[in-house]
């Protein structure tokens, strides 16, 4: 009985191509899948220390819903580096007038926060309607 661990190499890496339809699921439901296949943690073939994960596209953002009342208390800050450079956004606005936007960010905080997570993030597209540029990659629908 071998008891050795199997870690995929880089050149067996197999990437696909997944879409998402975001219309009218919870906006973290959506992420969560999202971040899941852009880790690859869906595959078996998953090794924590390399990115293993397919592309993925999620279409209609404009649609995603927030349960509960996170629509008018859910509050999105950054910082301009500046004294005062503090810049809050409320979520109906942010869904309002860019949901793609929403969408990065919620994925980009379930991905690890170093030089992997970067390299993931790459391989995501976000569209706030239901075109999209990429269908000579032939994707396929992902369903949750």
């Amino acid at each position: 009985m071998n008891n050795t661990t199997y870690s995929v190499k880089k050149n067996e890496i197999e990437r696909k191509w997944y879409i998402i339809d975001a219309a009218n699921k919870p906006l973290g439901r959506v992420a969560t899948e999202a971040a899941k296949l852009l880790r690859g943690k869906h595959k078996p073939t998953f090794t924590p220390n390399l990115d293993v994960g397919d592309h993925v596209i999620i279409i209609n953002c404009k649609d995603v819903i927030l349960t509960g009342n996170k629509l008018n208390n859910k509050v999105y800050r950054h910082h301009s580096g500046y004294i005062g450079g503090m810049k809050e956004t409320v979520a109906k606005d942010m869904l309002g007038n860019n949901p793609q936007k929403a969408m990065m960010l919620a994925i980009k905080g379930m991905l690890p926060h170093n030089s992997l997570g970067r390299q993931s993030i790459k391989k995501l597209r976000v569209y706030a309607g239901s075109e999209h540029d990429n269908m000579a990659q032939k994707p396929e629908i992902w369903n949750f």
